[in-house]
């Protein structure tokens, strides 16, 4: 299992970024991994709404279904995601700064079946999400351990 965490400053209001980053149709604009995102169900975003997200990985295309299995606006969101080959739990939390806003990323992923051989593989892949949220809030970044995947059992 590969766990990353990461948080980032921003001078955008709670409950903005929470607007954002919580629907995961956004997911293609800060995440550089992702190539395509779309809501599956409904127009409101919120605990049940569907995501179907297709990213790249080791030079393939994959499609995960995430949903949203938590949703306390404008505080956290948590996000289930899974396809045959891997199970994602993805929970943002955004808290108030002085400047701000701090959003805190905290990832769990897990391969499936015979493909667990490879968690050192998954496990050392560092997403730039936080540099990618930077640059579409048009704010440098000011992410902290950006390269904080460790590998757990």
């Amino acid at each position: 299992m590969a766990h990353y965490r990461a948080s980032i400053d921003t001078k955008r209001p709670r409950a903005e970024v929470f607007a954002y980053l919580s629907d995961f149709s956004t997911t293609r604009e800060w995440d550089p991994g992702v190539v395509d995102a779309e809501r599956l169900n409904g127009q409101t975003v919120g605990e049940g709404s569907e995501f179907r997200l297709v990213a790249r990985f080791l030079g393939r295309k994959n499609e995960l279904t995430y949903r949203i299995v938590e949703y306390d606006p404008p505080v956290a969101v948590t996000l289930l995601g899974a396809n045959a080959t891997v199970v994602s739990r993805d929970r943002i939390t955004f808290e108030i700064t002085a400047q701000g806003t701090r959003i805190t990323y905290d990832a769990d992923l897990a391969l499936k079946g015979l493909l667990r051989i490879a968690d050192p593989v998954w496990g050392s892949r560092s997403p730039a999400w936080a540099i990618e949220v930077s640059r579409v809030s048009g704010e440098p970044s000011t992410a902290h351990s950006r390269n904080a995947w460790t590998r757990s059992r």
